[in-house]
């Protein structure tokens, strides 16, 4: 048995004691307050600068603190890859280990301390749960090699992610764990998993204890820890933060003062927390405090109501409304009709007029719905989803929302596309999107929450009544989800991997990029003998050889082979006219070569030539 399985039994002797312990504050606010600069790996300073994290340990300790966390909250090898420091993640685990020892004096317990990856992990994420296993073991295997003598999972909003860290330190070590997550205002993560629902679920996995962290002030977090203790019998741990940040100049400043956290951690111990400390902003005044008022007391002996005892929380999953009922659209695909679409770009004001008189025509021409992009190439135009709605309000004609991820986070998606579905939108092309770099603002810069793949994950969990995080919604909701793929992407594996991935997320149909090569597309296809999905083409009418040449060369996603090149350049002798009259020829050759592979025709608009798109639309109908 290892020095930290072995010391374990002190942390153990702690929890079981029934009375209240006192843990430490912030790691990296004291840091940053020594001078720290924040663009630098603070895991890192273990080896760098260790005698400066030795200090923050030691005044803590001086402070009261009778358990010290480890300088590793982001000591994975996610987040130190950021730092080039991936391959020391064991050595900078170790390292914190010793330097919290030092600190101690033999006077507190150590706690590895074990935070988010950085990274969505899936379904919402391409990382696997063996992979985020995998990572966090590098982390535990340094932690007990330091001898450790527990664990504490901290700052975690998704229940998911923290089941995996959990499972890496159970298969590591025997040692007790910590769970704590964070919460925002309403008390629930930013999944919306509530307190009762992380308290039930957390015990079934054989959790030490219980607990929350950061992101609130003491007065949120009583709340919070009242609810759990409501549905739980296991320890509690709070931790708040030292209230909410205020801007002071320049920088952010916590202004609860050391009193104040002290009361709000007495009242934290009447609501039934036995671990008390601070996270960013709570210095060793804070935990000085808090021990002078609270350590050493007994919370109330009984917290959970009669027949309360914990158990795992299951919000009902409801069937997926059936394909045919959820829009016109889908009652087609559902029926194996073929369907025909064409794409349409909103405006750069906000007078729709141009853009509802478009959609009439198109409407006029027998086209089944109408695609409406969301500011493509990274203008800023007229956003999707209120056009859509203007569309089929104004206009009639049913509408596919393009919706990509890039710059939303994952609750704004969540709250737009509940949004939709109250507005009677049901048909959604879910994309990853394009950075900004590739539009006209040079300083723009590019979020990315989650993918398409987690994005339909998401939205597959809401046609079936719940939210990311568990929760009921009420009534589920009824979209047709679609989904892009790019048939000629350099590493077709892993675009076919990625639309399989899609396909078990829960797509009901795919839409290619632009087809001008049939034996790509049919090549393709090949790599996915068990996909049996609706796949609609996309044509683009060419209308010059510059245009050819402009899309093969800088846009990815689409190849034009040479023999297209060709004839744009011979048509393109005759003039302009001429030139759109031989883009609108190929695309109908390349449909005619494609047709019973397909269950779909997707016309894209180039340069706002409408005129060629509604005649690709039209040869399409006349030869189905």
């Amino acid at each position: 048995m290892s020095k930290g399985e072995t010391e374990g039994s002190a942390l153990k002797s702690l929890i079981d004691d029934g009375r209240v312990h006192v843990m430490d504050g912030a790691m990296g606010t004291e840091l940053y307050a020594s001078g720290v600069f924040v663009n630098v790996s603070y895991d890192g300073l273990n080896l760098e600068t260790p005698e400066i994290v030795e200090n923050v340990h030691r005044n803590y300790v001086n402070a009261g603190a009778e358990i010290i966390e480890t300088n590793t909250f982001g000591a994975n090898p996610v987040k130190l890859s950021s730092y080039g420091l991936a391959d020391r993640t064991e050595e900078i685990n170790r390292a914190a280990v010793e330097l919290a020892r030092r600190g101690a004096q033999g006077r507190a317990l150590v706690v590895g301390a074990i935070g988010p990856l950085g990274i969505r992990i899936e379904p919402l994420g391409p990382t696997s749960r063996e992979e985020a296993q995998e990572f966090y073991h590098r982390q535990v295997d340094g932690l007990v090699e330091g001898g450790v003598d527990g664990f504490v999972l901290e700052t975690f909003s998704d229940l998911n992610e923290l089941e995996q860290a959990f499972k890496a330190v159970r298969s590591r070590s025997s040692l007790p764990v910590m769970c704590q997550v964070t919460v925002g205002e309403d008390c629930c993560t930013s999944y919306g998993t509530s307190p009762e629902d992380v308290a039930t679920t957390v015990t079934a996995w054989g959790a030490d204890v219980i607990g929350i962290n950061c992101s609130v002030g003491p007065a949120v977090m009583l709340d919070a820890v009242e609810r759990m203790a409501e549905v739980t019998d296991l320890p509690l741990s709070a931790q708040p933060n030292a209230g909410l940040p205020r801007a002071v100049g320049d920088r952010k400043i916590y202004l609860a003062s050391p009193d104040y956290m002290a009361q709000y951690a007495r009242r934290m111990i009447e609501a039934g927390a036995r671990f008390v400390g601070g996270c960013c902003g709570t210095s060793p005044e804070h935990i000085r405090s808090i021990r002078a008022l609270v350590g050493g007391q007994r919370p109330p002996s009984t917290r959970v109501r009669p027949g309360s005892h914990a158990e795992p929380h299951d919000t009902p999953i409801q069937p997926d409304v059936p394909l045919g009922e959820r829009s016109a659209w889908g009652r087609k695909i559902a029926e194996g009709s073929f369907v025909t679409s064409i794409e349409i770009t909103p405006p750069k004001g906000w007078d729709p007029e141009d853009l509802l008189e478009q959609c009439r025509r198109i409407q006029t021409a027998g086209a089944d719905t109408v695609n409406v992009l969301d500011h493509p190439q990274a203008q800023a135009r007229m956003s999707a989803l209120p056009a859509a709605m203007l569309i089929q309000r104004e206009v009639g004609i049913e509408p596919i929302v393009h919706y990509p991820c890039r710059d939303r986070n994952m609750t704004r998606m969540i709250s737009d596309l509940l949004g939709a579905a109250a507005a009677g939108l049901h048909n959604l092309l879910l994309v990853t999107g394009r950075p900004p770099t590739t539009g006209p603002y040079p300083d723009s810069t590019a979020s990315l929450d989650i993918d398409s793949i987690g994005l339909t994950n998401v939205v597959h969990g809401l046609n079936r009544g719940v939210d990311p995080g568990g929760n009921a919604i009420g009534v589920p909701t009824r979209f047709v989800i679609g989904a892009r793929v790019n048939q000629v992407a350099v590493d077709q594996d892993r675009e076919a991997g990625r639309l399989k991935w899609k396909v078990d997320a829960g797509i009901d149909f795919v839409i290619t990029q632009p087809v001008f090569d049939a034996g790509r597309l049919h090549a393709f296809l090949a790599l996915l003998p068990d996909v049996s999905l609706p796949m609609v083409a996309s044509l683009r009418p060419l209308t010059s050889l510059r245009e050819a040449e402009f899309l093969h060369n800088e846009v990815p996603g689409i190849h034009i082979p040479e023999e297209i090149m060709a004839r744009m350049a011979e048509a393109e002798q005759g003039g302009e006219e001429a030139a759109r009259a031989e883009g609108v020829r190929i695309a109908l050759e390349v449909f005619e070569s494609i047709r019973d592979s397909i269950a779909g025709a997707h016309v894209h608009v180039p340069d706002g030539n409408l005129d060629g798109a509604l005649e690709v639309l039209s040869g399409v109908v006349d030869r189905l």
